[in-house]
């Protein structure tokens, strides 16, 4: 028979065990864990219970024990093949679809995604003074460093030129209709505002300072259009080429949440972010939407041995260098930063100016992200000593013509 004290040894020993493996998946770096996932998992998986390609992965941790995971990450061929049920009921249900395996991943690394999955099923909990979502950098508007004020005054300058056009008919018509009227008639005797505003026009069109001020305006509005139109060479903000496929990355960025670095492997890790290959294409479109006219398009590319001819949106100079990871990786900017809000384009169209002023107008502004980089320390610390704003990317050569110019 069963002592009371024997099921108190047997229900502490379960409450141990379960703090225990709450410890081992918990006791990890969240933040690590949704990099890992962004990169390589997102394309196949939800964190929610919603299936994509393979899966929704929300509650995992209690589906399947933590040791299982890891196994099944590093190597899910071998767990199918060692006959586990739950392995090939997974395999058999999603039509014998191959996860691709991560062997490279530490098992610490593997349950740092996973403590990231819990906590997106976890309720958020604002904190007082914490900063909204997506980083501390802010985009820099569209054209802020030429133009900005300039089209308010041009706005002024043109409202004048309406009032004064306004005017000057008025003043006509008041004029013909008073040519018209005999000055002894009662009818020119009852109208001694008119003459007034007459006798007014006829001076202020013979006033050469009005004149000269009318040339001037006039003057002014005709260089500003042509300073404009001088500027706007080579600037393509608002540019959408159509593509030669219909790729909506409101639909794999927005409601997918496919990260960018699995299409442009190079956003992360070199100078440019590199355009997608066809092959990238079918690491999906193997399975799905295959009947689609427009995944038809890359399988016969595929066939035919000849690359998808995209047209490029961005596009900068040759004069100017510019690198995707000193940004991306280093600097922590958000590719909307540049580009916009990807996730809700349907056509990808070209948000920012680009120009060498909007860029040296974010260098300006932007923050260096010094956090847990022991190259800027030094700096920070001889900064901090004569200035009281943060260190800047101006403050660390972002405005020196050889940075972009060389």
């Amino acid at each position: 028979m069963i002592t009371m004290k024997r099921l108190k040894i047997v229900a502490l020993t379960a409450v141990l065990g379960i703090l225990a493996l709450v410890v081992r998946v918990n006791a990890q770096d969240p933040a690590e864990g949704e990099q890992i996932f962004k990169n390589n998992c997102a394309a196949c998986h939800n964190t929610n219970a919603e299936t994509l390609v393979g899966p929704g992965l929300q509650g995992v941790s209690q589906r399947r024990p933590i040791d299982w995971i890891v196994k099944w990450v590093h190597n899910p061929q071998a767990v199918i093949a060692s006959g586990d049920k739950y392995a090939n009921d997974l395999y058999n249900k999603f039509n014998k679809a191959q996860m691709t395996p991560y062997p490279g991943y530490s098992e610490a690394q593997i349950k740092s995604v996973v403590a990231y999955i819990d906590a997106q099923a976890a309720p958020a909990t604002p904190q007082a003074g914490a900063a909204p979502a997506g980083g501390t950098q802010a985009a820099p508007a569209a054209g802020a460093s030429n133009g900005g004020m300039m089209e308010y005054i041009l706005v002024a300058l043109l409202l004048v030129m309406v009032l004064v056009l306004v005017a000057l008919l008025s003043i006509v018509t008041t004029l013909s209709k008073l040519a018209s009227v005999d000055p002894e008639s009662e009818a020119a005797q009852n109208v001694p505002f008119l003459q007034r505003l007459a006798e007014n026009g006829k001076k202020l069109a013979g006033n050469n300072a009005f004149k000269t001020g009318a040339a001037l305006l006039i003057t002014l509005l005709i260089g500003k259009a042509t300073i404009d139109a001088a500027y706007g060479v080579g600037i393509h903000q608002g540019y959408a080429p159509e593509q030669p496929i219909q790729f909506s990355h409101k639909l794999h960025a927005g409601q997918y949440q496919i990260n960018c670095n699995y299409c442009h492997t190079g956003v992360y890790k070199g100078k440019g972010a590199n355009v997608p290959s066809a092959n990238i294409c079918m690491n999906c479109h193997n399975a799905i939407k295959r009947e689609s006219p427009e995944i038809q398009k890359i399988y016969r590319a595929i066939e035919k041995d000849e690359p998808i001819q995209w047209v490029r949106v961005h596009n900068l100079p040759d004069l100017a260098y510019f690198n995707h990871s000193q940004h991306t990786n280093v600097g922590g900017l958000e590719c909307k930063n540049c580009h916009g809000e990807i996730e809700k384009m349907e056509v990808v169209e070209q948000r920012s100016s680009l120009t060498m002023g909007w860029c040296i107008d974010c260098h300006r502004k932007t923050d260096v992200n010094a956090k847990g980089n022991a190259y800027y320390d030094k700096l920070v610390e001889i900064h901090n000593k004569d200035h009281k704003e943060p260190l800047k990317v101006q403050n660390i050569g972002g405005l020196e013509c050889s940075k972009c110019h060389y």
